[in-house]
């Protein structure tokens, strides 16, 4: 399984748009390129090439480098040297080391497939979410929540508390889990408050999640409890290939449900490769959904990752049952 968001678009690239048998142009950088559109010079290993590769790099070809695409405006095959215009069509300008892969003209930008992991992450909820237990020191009225990603949190599933204490020596732990209720306010987003030593603070969201601020309200514990309240969450925007699946909140079993959902939206409306059209038919063959054109495959992959989110959904509902509500108050 994949840690982070680079690993799964690599595994999109390894088991649906580029099989190990249908080998794309490529070559390594012989130097470094800092994120600077001024290093405009790409260093390249020719030994990766034939003759009729390298001459594809003429002047108004792609090349592609990370996420970074860059248009070539010369090709100086004696000395190994590609001139580009850095970061074309929208993609990032990048940092990259010796021995990066060069793709020519590739077939399936990498920025397109990030961007199509992104989008599809973003549509898993509602259907399903990410989960987050969070421990929150009880007191009288709200309790602003400011984590880095604590404006995701949509509701709250269940709430236990250490509220009865014991004497010691009565039981193994000294306290009792019980059941109490909690409620999710919705404020504005920046929200300011006096806290409890009389001083003015703000709490601001500028990432890429929810226009708001959240804050929790315990019913029936007495302050100074210890409260572990389960919520429910939406996944985290990815921003970076460096972004871990546990950050965003995906588990192993989501991972299929994506990349079926990008192979799918990668080749809608447009002519693939033979290799990649019989790769994917292949794994689709395995899984039991048959195809045998580029529209069929698209509806397959659909109807595929239809199967997988229907399985997660009964996962997540066995494991966490919905609460019942009374007066906006979670009862579990």
């Amino acid at each position: 399984m994949s840690n982070n968001i680079g690993n799964l678009v690599d595994r999109v690239y390894r088991e649906y748009l580029e099989p190990n048998d249908d080998v794309q142009s490529f070559s390594v950088l012989r130097d470094t390129l800092d994120a600077d559109s001024t290093d405009t010079i790409v260093q390249y290993e020719s030994e990766y090439l034939t003759s009729e590769e390298e001459d594809a790099m003429e002047a108004g070809a792609f090349i592609e480098v990370g996420k970074e695409l860059m248009l070539v405006t010369d090709l100086n095959t004696s000395a190994e040297q590609i001139t580009v215009k850095r970061a074309v069509r929208g993609t990032p300008l990048e940092t990259h080391a010796i021995d990066d892969l060069i793709k020519i003209n590739p077939v399936f930008p990498r920025k397109n497939v990030f961007d199509a992991v992104c989008d599809q992450i973003k549509n898993l909820y509602p259907t399903l979410f990410a989960v987050e237990t969070k421990s929150i020191t009880s007191k009288t009225g709200y309790i602003p929540l400011d984590g880095a990603n604590d404006n995701y949190l949509i509701a709250p599933i269940k709430a236990i508390s250490q509220y009865t204490d014991f004497s010691a020596g009565s039981d193994e732990t000294g306290t009792i889990f019980a059941g109490v209720a909690v409620e999710l306010v919705d404020l504005p987003n920046p929200f300011t408050y006096t806290n409890a030593s009389g001083t003015e603070v703000t709490v601001t969201y500028s990432n890429n999640g929810p226009n708001k601020v959240n804050a929790i309200q315990i019913y029936n514990v007495d302050a100074g409890h210890q409260v572990h309240v389960t919520f429910k969450k939406k996944f985290v925007t990815p921003t970076s290939e460096d972004d871990t699946l546990t950050t965003i909140g995906m588990e192993d079993e989501y991972e299929p449900i994506v990349m079926a959902g990008v192979a799918a939206q990668i080749i809608a409306g447009r002519d693939i490769p033979t290799a990649t059209v019989e790769n994917i038919t292949q794994a689709m063959q395995i899984q039991n959904f048959p195809v045998n054109s580029a529209t069929n495959i698209r509806n397959s992959l659909l109807s595929y990752q239809r199967v997988l989110i229907q399985q997660a959904r009964k996962d997540l509902r066995a494991r966490f049952p919905e609460p019942v509500t009374i007066n906006k108050i979670s009862y579990t």
